[in-house]
């Protein structure tokens, strides 16, 4: 969602006739931060540049460069009047990145601003989005969009709790080398459940962090599965950058060194949620993984 926020599509958009009203003139937003806003379209919306109004200013802490904000986010179409996303239909909020990688409409919106207030940005499609205006997001590139965000708290990186290896599948070996977990008495995860680790062997190497690019070898494999979802042990090592994977593999490799091995229960939602592409892996899967770390850098 965050990349669809900061992308730009190929919609032709509309073009916008009759009366308007300029910004925040065209509506009306109540209710509070921390429950969906409503929406209240008074007439067709005119914008240009962005324009950021603090409806609510919260009690928090200013948000600075680099600090990760949990955001609940609603989108609007200033010419067709009509709501076109909302994290509050989602169930949960976004996590937004305030550095050089974030898109000025949002970046406007929360540097300087306090945890707990709620700002609307008002723009035209062009100044939002670029050229071409939103089309994933229902804004064409003659539209304007408004978007409420609710800066709710700082993000917490997830940690992973280091336990015994007997809390986790046993790892079926064959010539020396991973082909299977083996999950026999071990309890079904809960969908809740924490980010789970076991060094099985600690090497002697450098010490993992979040930014590197590891090369490891891995397998993994669901909760009573008979066989895993993906394995590279028999084929070769692979580069994975943490800063793009599974947030599991992010949080649960960093601060483990290079040499070790490592079993990693992941719960969905720091795996892949409910949507995968791989038949093999459910929606709302626990994930399991065994992983050598061979280099980092």
């Amino acid at each position: 969602m965050v990349a669809a926020l900061t992308s730009c599509g190929s919609d032709d958009g509309k073009s916008a006739d009759g009366d308007t009203a300029t910004g925040l003139d065209a509506v009306t937003i109540s209710g509070d931060p921390g429950t969906a806003p409503k929406v209240t379209w008074k007439s067709e919306m005119s914008a240009d540049d962005i324009e950021t109004t603090t409806l609510v200013k919260g009690d928090g802490a200013e948000v600075k460069d680099g600090d990760k904000v949990q955001t609940q986010i609603w989108v609007g179409n200033g010419y067709s009047q009509e709501k076109t996303y909302s994290t509050y239909d989602q169930g949960e909020p976004q996590t937004l990145t305030l550095d050089d990688q974030l898109g000025p409409l949002f970046a406007d919106a929360m540097k300087g601003a306090t945890l707990g207030s709620r700002v609307a940005v008002t723009a035209s499609a062009e100044k939002a989005f670029g050229d071409t205006g939103n089309p994933q997001l229902g804004i064409g590139n003659k539209d304007t969009v408004l978007v409420i965000l609710d800066l709710v708290e700082l993000y917490q990186e997830p940690k992973p709790t280091d336990v015994r290896q007997s809390r986790l599948p046993g790892v079926v070996l064959d010539k020396g080398n991973p082909v299977a977990l083996d999950f026999k008495g071990l309890p079904k995860p809960k969908a809740d459940g924490d980010l789970l680790r076991s060094i099985v062997k600690e090497g002697n190497g450098k010490t993992v962090t979040s930014a590197m690019t590891v090369t490891a070898n891995y397998l993994g494999q669901v909760y009573g599965a008979k066989k895993p979802f993906d394995e590279s042990y028999s084929k070769k090592p692979v580069p994975f950058a943490l800063t793009q994977v599974v947030q599991g593999w992010t949080y649960g490799l960093s601060g483990v060194k290079v040499g070790s091995r490592v079993l990693l229960q992941i719960p969905p939602d720091l795996g892949y949620g409910a949507s995968t592409d791989n038949p093999d892996i459910p929606a709302n899967s626990t994930l399991y993984f065994v992983v050598d770390i061979i280099s980092a850098k």
